[in-house]
């Protein structure tokens, strides 16, 4: 197998979305969820030698309301890999990356959401599920979110607050 390299880009573009969905109809599994997502603004990838993206994760700064404060937050979504990639470890090694990034940023977590059968992979990384209930805003206003909710601290001593979250904005 040949070395990849790791890029850091901005938005996603349909080009780049191509590659690594691969004709894939639903990669993340998302179309039976029902919510609309936000864009990712700042990506890091892993990238083939010519040049076809591999793997891909995506953050963005938002913000959490929480024991009547607000929370910064870096938001991570849109992990993936190309189907004939994955199982070979290459989401671990992005997200490794991408959350070398979050914590340069300055937030104190970060959050994302998952499908269950996908939680393994960010316990490894440090993720912890959120237990107390999680909205999130669509169009039609605040929703419950049906995904398991995930945390990590990205600064020593930062403690995650308690009581049901209201993530300010779509989900990521």
């Amino acid at each position: 197998m040949t070395a990849l390299e790791v890029v850091r880009f901005g938005a996603l573009t349909a080009a780049a979305r191509a590659q690594l969905v691969d004709g894939e109809a639903d990669p993340f599994d998302s179309a039976r969820i029902g919510l609309a997502f936000r864009p990712k603004d700042r990506h890091v990838g892993l990238r083939e030698p010519d040049g076809r993206l591999v793997a891909s994760a995506g953050l963005v700064e938002a913000q959490i309301a929480a024991a009547g404060r607000r929370v910064a937050i870096v938001g991570v979504g849109g992990v993936i890999v190309r189907a004939d990639r994955r199982g070979t470890g290459l989401a671990r090694r992005v997200l490794e990356e991408l959350l070398v990034d979050a914590r340069a940023l300055g937030p104190p977590f970060a959050l994302l959401f998952c499908h269950e059968n996908r939680t393994g992979l960010y316990e490894r990384l440090g993720f912890a599920r959120v237990r107390a209930p999680v909205e999130v805003e669509q169009d039609s206003g605040a929703v419950p979110m049906p995904l398991v909710t995930m945390s990590l601290a990205l600064s020593p001593g930062a403690r995650w607050p308690r009581g049901p979250i209201r993530l300010l904005g779509a989900p990521f």
